[in-house]
């Protein structure tokens, strides 16, 4: 059944690949989207798709919001302000746009008239801080972060309160106590609890995917707080080595875009996904040290990354997702892995696009503000 369906964020990253997907599916697509030009530059929309109702608005912005959701009878909320580092110190920009936006979207649900069946939200895998971990003698463990003593004296690896022995990481389930570690991730869990608890009270089915490390064409490639991939890429084109905090081994969970937009659709419509916080994530895990070498080496450039010893207020080590729930849910597997054809994809794209490389100069700033050792 053709529905009208509402994205948040429609032109974005991932946004523009949902709503493409939805559009191939027969549906009529409201794109609501601010256009942040650290994100989009100031050339406008590049990735609307023909044959949608553009609005470009402030999701804090009620009378246009409320316009945007007339005759909409499922959302895709996935408008939010990106990135860890900067969260830390644009602290009110974060939580404005992130909470305060989807507070917005729920009190006009809540308190005006509408049509809106579904819900389906943009969470992060940050909510849940360090992953999952095992000690072999006192089991599965969800450690918060690191001391920054540890840190500053480069052991990186987690350690057992319990006996000080080194920790395994394992899977992170969704099960696994949430512990944000930055302003950002505070708000992306803000974004989810929000619409699990009040969604339903007014009987809109609230879904819930949170997004493990996401890459591929379109991610802003000049933007020094988007994704590593796109970070190391945007550096790779200006023949400049990428930079890789502590020692490059720890570990993340990269996947393709159009594998997050398919389980992005797939949670509209899936009944056991119904009030469900659900990870989407390969369950691969690679390190970062090694996501730098894949892309200098299929970029066809002989630059090693540069691995700074250097860490972060509110980094992790280790987090990659438990699968299990997205295919017994969602019916979801996906179809990129990063060190085959994902990498591949990723560089077609990169190599015919233009980057301004950004994050020395971000990572000044965090350094500035002692966020960064």
């Amino acid at each position: 059944m053709n529905v009208k369906i509402l994205v948040t964020g429609g032109v974005g990253f991932i946004g523009s690949h949902v709503v493409e997907l939805l559009l191939e599916q027969g549906h009529e697509v409201v794109v609501f989207d601010k256009l942040v030009e650290q994100v989009h530059g100031d050339g406008g929309p590049q990735f609307l798709a023909d044959g949608v109702e553009f609005i470009q608005a402030d999701m804090m912005d009620r009378a246009k919001l409320a316009g945007a959701l007339r005759g909409v009878e499922q959302v895709v909320h996935l408008a939010a302000e990106v990135g860890v580092g900067q969260s830390m110190y644009e602290i009110h920009r974060y939580v404005q746009a992130n909470t305060g936006g989807t507070a917005l979207l729920l009190d006009i649900l809540a308190n005006e008239p509408h049509k809106v069946s579904k819900l389906v939200v943009a969470s992060s895998m940050s909510i849940y801080g360090e992953g999952s971990y095992r000690c072999e003698e006192h089991g599965l463990q969800a450690p918060r972060l690191r001391t920054e003593a540890q840190l500053k004296s480069r052991s990186w690896e987690l350690q057992c309160t319990l006996c000080g022995q080194r920790l395994v990481p394992v899977p992170t389930a969704e099960t696994k106590p949430l512990y944000p570690t930055s302003v950002y991730a505070i708000s992306k869990m803000d974004q989810e609890l929000l619409c699990l608890s009040v969604g339903p009270a007014y009987g809109v089915d609230v879904t819930a995917v949170r997004y493990f490390n996401a890459y591929g064409p379109r991610q802003a490639l000049s933007n020094p707080y988007t994704g590593v991939a796109a970070i190391s890429s945007g550096r790779l084109l200006n023949g400049l080595p990428p930079l890789v905090d502590e020692d490059g081994l720890q570990m993340r969970d990269f996947i393709h875009v159009t594998d997050v937009a398919r389980a992005t659709v797939a949670a509209l419509t899936a009944p056991k996904a119904r009030g469900k916080a659900i990870n989407v994530g390969m369950g691969d895990p690679i390190s970062i040290r090694e996501v730098a070498t894949l892309l200098a080496e299929t970029l066809g450039v002989d630059i090693e990354p540069e691995i700074t010893g250097q860490f972060r207020s509110g980094d992790i080590r280790h987090c990659w997702a438990d699968p299990t729930a997205a295919r017994d849910l969602l019916g979801f597997e996906p179809t990129y892995r990063f060190r085959d054809q994902g990498v591949k994809d990723l560089v077609e794209w990169v190599r015919v696009q233009t980057a301004i490389d950004r994050q020395s100069d971000a990572i000044k700033e965090l350094q500035r503000r002692g966020l960064s050792v």
